[in-house]
């Protein structure tokens, strides 16, 4: 990278951070503005392909008597979501006709509703092999319109606007999960299989809407290079901005911040079951329990960093979303009444809701402007490590511990993160804190 450019990245970096005055005149006008309704559309667009998969698909292949080993082996199609990393710098510089973010949301929309469509005919017993294949494509064009929708959020969004911004995003990402998870399985009860994936597909047409409707943000990525300089600029701007040793530490707390939050749900509903709870209070209770305060968490979390800044709301919602695990440990002692289960998944989900509103503002707050799809998407793949390693080994950990010690090692896992805070979001206003310039 030549040293022209890092400095010029470096000037726009100080550019963009933001002052007092930023700060204290975002206030709740922001709420309404129109930016704030484009987040909402991002969410629902981005959340839509994502739900289809892990919810709609595999009852539709459990309807077909397919089995439960092949659907557990379905979870491998969404590999995508954590290697979109690797094609993210080729986003950031090819430019289809209507913008490298406009243009590459608009192909995948629109990929998406085809492909989707496209699912109802086949056959899920005798093409389980094919319904595989298409559902990789589904995934592989869900997280590419991912890169591109971060990408264009971060650019978009003033830096104070950044924590509400995220939130409202997280949230509508959240309420998609209500078409595929609810409104189709509802209509499969009634309509064939083709018809359901087709009004399926059809709710993806508010990112078609959101993608011919909205503005192409400015370019400030540097001259187009060769495919190294392409490929490897985006890593390498990042660790130029910040200093090696800082961005290192922020790339640890990425995995670490949410490392016991995430374990401690990863076998939530085995959890619930061992207490004694039955199928119809988990379905009826727990996941409504779970939606709704992650959902109000979300939102006032965005709303309080309009006021606190990012690094506070890390600092307080991080606290909160740790302490919020010991309610398992709680119930695991003992807790067998109802009202417990809802109180304690309720505060639970507060805590997820909080702490994922900072946590997604700190990654956008990382990304360059110049570089966002890239960096956006190695940001969130590294945050989403802590599921893959929890879905691997608690169930070990529980059965050597049982569930109280399983949860108060959660609890205890979540320490690390919380304070690795000092360094790469110590508690002071956002405008005190300045880029570290690396030696060139």
């Amino acid at each position: 990278m030549h040293v022209s450019s890092v400095h010029a990245i470096l000037a726009q970096t100080r550019e963009e951070q933001p002052c007092r005055s930023e700060y204290e005149a975002a206030g709740f006008k922001a709420v309404l503005s129109r930016r704030m309704l484009i987040c909402v559309m991002t969410g629902f667009a981005s959340g839509m392909p994502l739900y289809l998969l892990i919810q709609l698909v595999p009852a539709w292949l459990r309807a077909a008597d397919v089995s439960l080993a092949e659907i557990g082996l379905f979870a491998l199609v969404g590999l995508p979501y954590t290697w979109k990393f690797l094609w993210a710098p080729l986003m950031d510089r090819i430019r289809p006709p209507l913008g490298r973010r406009r243009g590459w949301m608009l192909v995948t929309q629109i990929s998406l509703v085809l492909s989707i469509g496209a699912l109802g005919y086949l056959d899920p017993l005798h093409q389980t092999a094919l319904v595989a294949v298409l559902a990789s494509v589904i995934a592989f064009l869900s997280a590419s319109q991912d890169v591109a929708i971060d990408a264009y959020r971060r650019e978009i969004l003033p830096d104070a606007e950044l924590g509400l911004g995220n939130a409202i995003h997280v949230q509508a990402y959240r309420i998609a999960s209500l078409v595929p998870g609810s409104l189709s399985l509802i209509l499969a009860d009634m309509l064939p299989w083709t018809v359901v994936f087709w009004v399926t597909a059809a709710f993806m047409t508010v990112g078609i809407v959101l993608s011919l409707s909205i503005r192409e943000p400015e370019d400030l990525s540097p001259p187009a290079q060769g495919l190294r300089a392409t490929l490897l600029t985006p890593f390498t701007e990042y660790f130029h901005r910040v200093g090696w040793r800082t961005g290192a530490l922020a790339l640890l707390f990425m995995v670490a911040y949410k490392l016991g939050d995430n374990m401690a749900t990863a076998l939530a509903t085995p959890f619930y079951l061992d207490m004694g709870f039955s199928m119809t209070e988990i379905g009826l209770v727990a996941k409504h329990a779970a939606l709704w305060p992650a959902i109000v968490g979300g939102l006032l979390g965005g709303f309080a960093m309009l006021r606190l800044g990012i690094n506070r709301a890390l600092w307080i919602f991080g606290l909160i979303q740790m302490l919020s695990i010991l309610g398992f440990a709680w119930l695991a002692s003992g807790g067998t009444e109802l009202w417990q289960l809802a109180l304690v998944i309720a505060f639970e989900y507060l805590g997820v809701g909080l702490g994922t509103a900072a946590f997604t503002a700190f990654i956008a707050r990382e990304s360059s402007k110049a570089f966002a799809a890239t960096q956006f998407a190695l940001f969130t793949a590294l945050a989403a490590v802590p599921r893959s390693l929890a879905n691997a080994v608690t169930g070990f950990v529980v059965e050597e511990t049982g569930w109280t010690l399983f949860f108060l090692l959660c609890t205890l896992l979540a320490l690390p993160g919380m304070a690795m805070l000092w360094w790469v979001a110590p508690w002071r206003r956002e405008e005190e804190r300045q880029p570290t310039e690396a030696s060139s």
